[in-house]
């Protein structure tokens, strides 16, 4: 038992379902709902994993169901959640190297391009420094604007800074208001700073510390950082692009818009959708062909050792470069000049795979439970619960216990399961004195 508790990596887990419990409890308290009655333990429960593993996806009506001392929990409970992410995250990658032989050792530090296993201190130093700083401009932006143009109180200006702030860098999803943030789909001031903390929020620590320190010369950039900082892009551009063309024309959401407002919210609804998991138009009201777009951005998620889900942009992209050399019949996998390992190309395809069986046996166990649920709500609140991303048809809450449970080890398991599953991986690399007769089975 002392040796299972020696491991970090074995330790992520258990690091994230203590602060769940605690909030569990907390959240089951009479003075944390508005009508000081004790909330349900799926409610509490479902809500408190939502905010540790920084999903955002919401059962209640946030701020008519949960008091001050509730909404001031969920946000402790996020900020515990975001700070824990990238903290287990950068442990993680020390103890990784650190357990590794002295050749992987050097090439899981240079992919890290700037800590090695002695600078922990600093590491988390800096972790902190990013994460607060971020998190003070949005505060101050959003609450100057919320004072100013629309005639907050000082206090309750600030309360919603900080309480979206929070929400936006940890990509969480929680709102103070019913509809989300729908009353600021046009009003940059607003959607905007809490747009592009979810996007910072979402690159990881390694690459945003190495793009900002090396930003002249990209070119130079390791593997990982090329791949999450230029896959961010286009995956961010590509679904703008693909959810502005969808929704053009939708009454419902940006059609009676002009082109600015269009644009707008357009942006912003993809950069929040990729992670973030606030919603500037509503959800239920897409067209129907803008859910598989949303469906497939959040399934990716945001960058390595970041407070975002899903199964990162780097795996997503490396396994886009695996496909492109295989139909070119390339005996390697290159990225910028650089062989990629075969053990990161097999990585890739098992969490990748596992994943997709993941969500496949969510999505099935919900329609199992629930009758008259459409197949596509059901993949989405999957994906979105698993991939920690908190958007919501409206299905989550209508769900019977049972499937707001499902829901709830989804958050979990896609919280914790990417990181230590990779960690696992990376140290379960075994030498072989023999090899077996190679064969070459028929595929396709």
């Amino acid at each position: 038992m002392r040796q299972f508790f020696r491991n970090p990596v074995r330790l992520v887990p258990l690091a994230f379902l203590v602060p769940i419990l605690l909030g569990t409890g907390l959240l089951m308290t009479r003075w944390s709902t508005v009508e000081y009655q004790r909330p349900p333990l799926v409610t509490a429960l479902f809500t408190a994993t939502s905010a540790v593993s920084v999903t955002g996806m919401a059962i209640t009506d946030t701020p008519n169901y949960w008091s001050g001392w509730g909404l001031l929990v969920i946000t402790l409970l996020t900020q515990l959640g975001g700070l824990g992410i990238l903290t287990a995250a950068a442990l993680v990658i020390l103890v990784v190297s650190r357990q590794l032989g002295l050749r992987n050792r050097l090439l899981v530090q240079a992919e890290t391009a700037e800590f090695g296993i002695g600078d922990v201190g600093r590491l988390l130093r800096r972790i902190a420094i990013t994460v607060f700083a971020c998190e003070a401009v949005m505060t101050a932006l959003v609450a100057g604007r919320l004072w100013g143009a629309y005639d907050y109180p000082p206090g309750r200006a600030l309360w919603s800074g900080v309480f979206h702030a929070v929400q936006a860098f940890n990509n969480g999803g929680f709102a103070l208001y019913t509809d989300g943030l729908l009353a600021f789909d046009r009003d940059p001031w607003v959607s905007l700073p809490l747009a592009f903390g979810a996007i910072v929020g979402g690159l990881g620590f390694p690459a945003l510390f190495e793009a900002v320190r090396e930003w002249r010369k990209p070119a130079g950039w390791t593997v990982a950082t090329k791949l999450t900082i230029w896959g961010s892009i286009a995956l961010l551009l590509l679904g703008f692009v693909g959810l502005l063309a969808a929704e053009w024309t939708n009454a419902s959401t940006i059609g009676s818009y002009d082109a600015g407002g269009k644009v707008l919210a357009s942006f912003s609804q993809i950069a929040l959708s990729r992670t973030g998991g606030f919603n500037v138009l509503n959800i239920a009201d897409l067209q129907e062909e803008s859910y598989p777009l949303l469906i497939v951005l959040m399934f990716i998620g945001g960058g390595s050792a970041s407070t975002a889900g899903g199964i990162k942009v780097s795996t997503f992209f490396l396994l886009a470069f695996t496909i492109r050399a295989e139909l070119r019949g390339e005996p390697d996998v290159t990225v910028g000049h650089r062989r990629v390992a075969t053990a990161s190309q097999r990585q890739a395809v098992t969490v990748a795979l596992l994943s997709v069986a993941l969500v496949t046996a969510g999505t099935m166990l919900l329609l199992l439970i629930t009758e008259g649920v459409r197949f596509v709500a059901a993949l989405f609140e999957v994906t979105s619960a698993f991939s920690t991303t908190g958007l919501t048809v409206g299905l989550a809450s209508e769900l019977p216990a049972s499937g707001q449970l499902v829901l709830t080890v989804l958050m979990f398991i896609g919280r914790v399961g990417p990181l230590t599953l990779g960690s696992a991986i990376a140290l379960n690399t075994r030498r072989r004195l023999y090899r077996y007769p190679q064969e070459q089975p028929i595929v396709g």
